[in-house]
């Protein structure tokens, strides 16, 4: 087998036992679910470390998840486009909590795999892109931009999925889009008083 096959066959491997056992993967448990010697892995990655960012990256690909967004029916109103899109969100992220984890931890906090960084941030762009694209339609009703609100959507919805204070039963995705379109004040009318929820009079960022 081509060193690339080699390669990729252990990427191939390491993906699903990086979902059950995070960095704790042993050379061993990869050797053998490549059924390869366990020889091999050193001889196309420098060290246990090179193969497991290797599968980080790989197993962290955006690219079904921005396929979904991008699926999604143009012709609903916006808060339903958005709720679908947290759903799709808040899967992706419950899917790889154990992976996005050790990629924090082996990649983006020691600084010692730069492209691998440099790719994961690319991620991120991506997916905060491709739903500024399904926001873009209405973004003359919002005070914000479809990035900024984008931004917004991903870090609510990641911080109710693994955050300190997460509890997605408590939040589904349609009231984190409520969260994000209409603020927590209640309107008032009854009074005369009304309650701003958004000043439509701040200038997008």
């Amino acid at each position: 087998m081509a060193a690339e096959d080699r390669r990729a066959a252990l990427i191939d491997a390491t993906v699903p036992l990086l979902h059950e056992h995070g960095l704790d993967v042993s050379t061993k448990q990869i050797a053998a679910a490549a059924g390869v010697a366990e020889g091999t892995i050193f001889g196309v990655f420098k060290d246990k470390n090179s193969l497991l960012v290797a599968a980080l990256v790989k197993a962290l690909d955006p690219q079904p998840t921005i396929d979904a967004v991008a699926a999604i029916d143009p012709a609903k109103d916006l808060r339903a486009r958005l709720t679908e899109a947290a759903d799709l969100i808040h899967r992706r992220f419950a899917d790889s909590f154990r992976l996005l984890a050790a990629a924090r931890t082996l990649v983006l906090h020691t600084g010692s795999h730069e492209e691998a960084a440099a790719r994961m941030a690319l991620s991120r762009e991506r997916m905060q892109a491709a739903i500024a694209t399904l926001i873009e339609p209405d973004a003359a009703s919002l005070r914000r931009s479809p990035g900024a609100t984008a931004r917004l959507l991903l870090m609510f919805t990641g911080a109710n999925t693994f955050g300190p204070y997460a509890d997605p039963a408590a939040f589904d995705s349609a009231q984190m889009v409520s969260l994000l379109l209409d603020g927590l004040l209640v309107e008032q009318h009854d009074s005369g008083l009304v309650t701003v929820l958004m000043d439509t009079r701040e200038e997008k960022c």
